[in-house]
């Protein structure tokens, strides 16, 4: 049975709000950028589909973000590196508003790209090393929940302020993650687990693990490819879909958004949950297969109201499946490389998806504009792929990782029952 957040001591409960918050604020900047992508392009003369190259070089420098801030994590710490990475996106945040040109407009964005990159892997080490065992499903579904959540900040700050503000005080007010900084200073301590290898000298060099790792690295770079795919790829062209296809207004834009990122958050919770009963890989092959007969309703339907239900139905499947993937990369990694592999091979993924946005642009302008058709051609591909490829992984579910100690033989790599 599922420990309730509410039997958490207080300790547990402060990191893993600090840990979901850094995510959401993260997200939140990140979709600022997705919600104004048109009025960029109109302020610098150019297209959408060019200025869709910041969400490319964003998503593409993750992973070196992720490797260095990681590998930080290993040695210094999970809680002061997540504090160095929370200052460092929100202070590019804030210069992206103050972009010249295009050109420094895409450096701001990819120097952000990399300090965004360590948020993932470092806050999910920290949540998962700290709550209990038996809470890790829900817990993995809490924390991705963060995402579709900071586009609901995204969403609901873009339909109250953006007439007033405009895309520079969209990014001004990105910069507010910053303000997260005291509460994880006083309020969140450090890993257990980290602590305690510490204390043992534990090795965390990178490459012995890589060496003895690499079929599972390999084979998690391209999951996490596809649920990058899964994710962007219904996500960061809906808004232009939206408002250039349908030519609904921003309001109306705002709500949709509003309505899926709510039906995300919920999904995620649900199908992590999910995964402490049925398992890992089958919450998120159901979530993923699912996904399929929404396809339609999603891409193709016409109305505020089929389109706002279609797009609900598709978030709630597309993150439910995502919820499951923190605790399940956690669980696959050796301790000693859980702040730096989860993170790095999921930005690797990323690195392959950072096509995805340009990609979609440019089928949609191939096919008169019709955003929805490139939409569902590559959101139908990586359900199913990720159906295929989650088939072949290993079932985690049961592992412990999470205490003041580990004992030899119960690091990721092997199956065991809960204390």
């Amino acid at each position: 049975m599922t420990f309730s957040p509410l039997t958490w001591t207080p300790v547990q409960r402060h990191t893993a709000i600090a840990s979901f918050s850094a995510w959401t604020l993260d997200a939140f900047d990140f979709f600022i950028l997705v919600f104004v992508l048109s009025d960029l392009a109109t302020n610098f003369s150019t297209s959408v589909s060019e200025v869709s190259l910041a969400i490319m070089l964003t998503l593409a420098v993750r992973p070196i973000g992720a490797l260095i801030f990681g590998r930080l994590a290993e040695r210094f710490g999970r809680k002061p590196i997540l504090m160095t990475n929370i200052a460092m996106f929100s202070v590019f945040e804030l210069l992206s508003a103050w972009s010249p040109t295009f050109g420094a407009f895409l450096l701001f964005r990819v120097i952000y790209g990399v300090a965004m990159g360590g948020i993932w892997g470092v806050a999910s080490s920290l949540a998962m090393e700290t709550i209990p065992d038996r809470s890790r499903g829900l817990m993995s579904g809490i924390f991705q929940a963060g995402y579709p959540c900071g586009y609901l900040l995204a969403s609901i700050v873009f339909g109250l302020l953006y007439s007033s503000v405009g895309w520079r005080g969209m990014f001004l007010i990105g910069a507010l993650p910053v303000l997260l900084l005291p509460y994880i200073y006083f309020k969140v301590p450090e890993s257990p687990v980290w602590l305690a290898a510490r204390s043992r000298q534990e090795s965390t060099a990178l490459l012995p693990v890589l060496r003895s790792h690499w079929k599972l690295c390999l084979y998690l770079v391209v999951v996490m490819a596809c649920f990058n795919f899964f994710s962007h790829g219904t996500q960061d062209l809906y808004p232009t879909f939206l408002k250039v296809q349908h030519g609904f207004d921003p309001h109306t834009v705002s709500l949709i958004a509003i309505g899926y990122n709510i039906a995300a958050m919920i999904g995620g919770v649900l199908f992590g949950s999910l995964s402490e009963h049925i398992g890992r890989k089958k919450a998120m092959m159901i979530a993923a297969f699912l996904a399929l007969p929404v396809l339609p309703l999603w891409a193709f339907s016409s109305g505020s109201f089929t389109i706002g239900l279609g797009a609900f139905l598709m978030q709630f499947m597309v993150q439910g499946a995502w919820g499951v993937v923190p605790t399940w990369l956690n669980e696959l990694v050796p301790s000693n490389a859980r702040a730096v592999l989860p993170g790095f091979v999921y930005q690797l993924g990323n690195l392959i998806a950072s096509v995805n946005a340009t990609l979609q642009a440019r089928i949609a302008e191939t096919h008169n504009g019709n955003y929805g058709f490139a939409m569902a051609c590559v959101a139908g591909v990586v359900a199913v792929l990720i159906c295929v490829f989650v088939a072949f992984g290993r079932e985690t579910r049961g592992m412990v990782i999470s205490g003041k100690s580990e004992a030899p033989g119960t690091q990721a790599g092997s199956q065991h029952s809960y204390r």
